[in-house]
């Protein structure tokens, strides 16, 4: 039963009897996992902070073959999305981890998906305005995926055009530094969320949290 070691990011979890948990992850290397963070709910536990949504980490597993399940050894955490300590904050770390487990491929290696994923973290960290950079990540998981409608770019307005002429150039920190208008990102949310409607036959339900948690 060989171990494995490998950057990660932490996509989601849930529980798994009494005390443990199903933890999700993409490697850099691998693709995307599942695995068993046993005892992973108890106080005292090694995983504490390390299993959160949208957490950069590196982890150790071993793997059987004909197993679905991994088992998770250990997760060390090096950055999270939520420490940015903001309601807006854990939303986004929440629909972008959402939509990155959604289109990851099960054991299948994805680098660029992993390096977009980490530049999220990244950005959320650096405190880059959420809703340029949600725009930003959904035009790049879409492009990413060759599901961008290139065809309805020439629909949008100048602005709109202009927001997705520079994100293909540059990296998500340099948004800050970008004048966008609310008009402008309002109208790429409407076309992004239709796509992502369309290809996934429904609506991400991190969409509802990141509303509610914008109201608080």
């Amino acid at each position: 039963m060989p171990l494995y070691s490998a950057d990660a990011l932490i996509l989601r979890t849930y529980k798994l009897g009494e005390a443990d948990r199903i933890v999700v992850f993409l490697t850099r290397d691998r693709g995307k996992k599942r695995g068993v963070a046993k005892g992973a709910r108890r106080l005292k536990s090694r995983f504490v902070g390390a299993l959160e949504p949208l957490t950069h980490v590196r982890v150790a597993y071993f793997e059987k073959e004909r197993r679905e399940l991994v088992g998770l050894n250990y997760s060390e955490p090096s950055c999270s999305a939520l420490s940015n300590g903001t309601m807006e904050g854990l939303g986004c770390a929440t629909y972008f981890a959402e939509l990155i487990d959604e289109w990851a491929a099960e054991s299948h290696e994805d680098e660029r998906l992993y390096r977009l994923g980490v530049s999220m973290v990244e950005a959320l960290v650096a405190g880059v305005p959420h809703e340029a950079l949600t725009r930003y990540f959904e035009f790049w998981l879409l492009s990413l995926q060759g599901v961008y409608p290139a065809s309805r770019v020439r629909d949008l307005s100048p602005g709109a055009q202009l927001f997705l002429a520079a994100a293909r150039k540059v990296g998500p920190q340099e948004l800050t530094a970008m004048a966008v208008s609310r008009e402008t990102l309002s109208e790429l949310e409407s076309l992004h969320r239709s796509v992502m409607a369309q290809h996934l036959d429904r609506e991400p339900r991190s969409i509802r949290v990141m509303k509610e948690l914008t109201r608080l």
